[in-house]
């Protein structure tokens, strides 16, 4: 039997070598045994689990719940993969929907049509697009209403930029969440990724700096890995990192 360093088997996966690591930590997914050096080797077995680990990952079930469901005596891996098929279909679906919203999106800016506020979500299934707009109102009140007013008021090429720029500087602190939160090189990231939030909010110029407000969207990064999770990708700690970046940042620069 083939056995797979962590690093091979990071590689197939598409995962981060860290992540395997603290798969291996919280004991969703260790090692089939370790060399004497105490380096990790997987078989196929294991491979098996991280495949499954990664479909419900993908389906946006919890860690703690994804080994919940792996561990217990009545899981058939068939039955799974099947509804694992079911589920992807279903999101096809959604995926044709928010194609056809982009083509929307396109048509207004190249023709002028309107889009409606359900046409901004349009694609999102419906539970979940209620779902998070009303979290968001419950935590922020107006504010969602004046940061969707403004974005929908930007250009495609002005959004797609916006929203690249984000993506950019997001991936470049997640890559930098096993350093000081403190250090000069994490804090010019920060300060970049301050002035994005500031366009998404709608609030660039305001001579309120809404430190306040910035140091709390550093804790519902921490408390919600939602946020710190990138294109199906965990980050473990960069919530933590972000907050206290984000609150070291505020404490030196915003009033």
């Amino acid at each position: 039997m083939k056995d797979y360093t962590v690093k091979q088997l990071a590689e197939m996966a598409g995962i981060s070598v860290r992540t395997l690591h603290h798969y291996d930590e919280i004991g969703l997914l260790e090692p089939a045994h370790r060399t004497r050096a105490g380096y990790r080797k997987y078989g196929e077995e294991e491979l098996s689990r991280l495949q499954q680990i990664l479909f419900y990952r993908e389906l946006d079930f919890p860690l703690k719940e994804i080994g919940e469901i792996l561990d217990s005596p009545d899981f058939d891996t068939v039955e799974a993969l099947q509804q694992h098929k079911a589920a992807l279909i279903s999101r096809r679906k959604r995926l044709t929907q928010l194609i056809s919203t982009i083509d929307k999106t396109i048509a207004k800016e190249t023709e002028g049509a309107p889009m409606s506020h359900e046409e901004l979500y349009k694609g999102i299934p419906k539970e979940k697009a209620q779902a998070w707009r009303k979290e968001a109102k419950d935590k922020w009140g107006s504010a969602v209403d004046q940061s969707e007013d403004y974005l929908k008021s930007l250009g495609k090429q002005e959004l797609d930029e916006l929203k690249s720029g984000f993506a950019e500087c997001w991936q470049t602190l997640a890559e930098m969440s096993d350093g000081d939160p403190e250090s000069p090189e994490v804090q010019a990231e920060v300060e970049k990724h301050y002035h994005y939030i500031r366009r998404f909010w709608g609030t660039t110029g305001s001579p309120d700096d809404q430190a306040e407000q910035y140091v709390g969207l550093g804790e519902l990064y921490r408390a919600d890995n939602r946020y710190t999770t990138i294109e199906g990708k965990e980050y473990p700690g960069f919530g933590e990192f972000m907050s206290s970046a984000m609150r070291y940042f505020a404490g030196q620069n915003l009033d």
